[in-house]
């Protein structure tokens, strides 16, 4: 981790203004009031789904995410932490989000700290954050905060919409803090199963950054596992 906090706000509103974009900043702001405290001074970028979804959609059509995509990502992958923030649309996720989850590579958030956030027109939809996005973050191996949020249009003007946010910063914050994160996605990294040339910050980019003699490796050449003692 840098001495300055990176926490990535991924919005998939599309209006003007965008209650999404709204709710994240909220949470944004939350949050690196929240590692200031603790003496992690942080800063946020934003990626906003609305302006580059035809360049979204012509990244799945074609397979290879266009410069607009590939610079989303980029921030994604560069980033301590995430805010993932959603418009709900029939008892639904949005699917320009989930079309730019398709994008990212399975490994780009291995145990990166993420606030769920969604909104809706009704309270009837609070449980698709639960529901939708906690399985989807939990696929790409992140780390989901406990306290997800949901905001109605009557919850805007409710003092437990902001306990909630302030609750979910703090707990994002004491993620980061307690350095497990890094020390998860360091301590296992070789364990899981990477996309070659892809987009996660230590993903494998040429032959030379290969380890051949890696278990796997010996599987997929039609080898044998190594015998481990301590495993024994």
């Amino acid at each position: 981790m840098t001495d300055t906090t990176t926490v990535a706000v991924v919005s998939a509103g599309v209006s003007s203004p965008s209650s999404t974009r709204l709710l994240a900043d909220r949470i944004a702001q939350a949050a690196v009031d929240a590692l200031g405290v603790a003496g992690m001074p942080a800063t946020v970028t934003v990626i906003e789904l609305g302006p580059i979804a035809v360049e979204i959609a012509r990244s799945l059509v074609s397979g290879f995410p266009t410069d607009a995509v590939q610079d989303a990502i980029d921030k994604l992958a560069a980033a301590d932490a995430v805010v993932a923030s959603t418009p709900v649309y029939k008892a639904g996720i949005s699917g320009l989000f989930k079309s730019f989850a398709d994008l990212i590579d399975n490994d780009l958030l291995i145990a990166k700290p993420v606030i769920l956030a969604a909104t809706g027109g009704s309270a009837r939809h609070a449980m698709v954050v639960d529901d939708q996005l906690r399985p989807l973050f939990a696929f790409l191996r992140s780390v989901p905060v406990p306290t997800s949020l949901y905001a109605a249009p009557e919850d805007w003007g409710s003092a437990d919409l902001g306990k909630r946010i302030r609750r979910a910063a703090n707990e994002l914050a004491a993620l980061l803090r307690s350095g497990a994160p890094r020390d998860i996605a360091e301590g296992n990294w070789d364990g899981y199963q990477h996309q070659f040339a892809g987009n996660a910050t230590r993903a494998e980019k040429s032959t030379a950054d290969i380890d051949f003699g890696s278990d796997l490796m010996r599987l997929a050449a039609g080898g044998s596992l190594r015998h481990h003692p301590e495993r024994s």
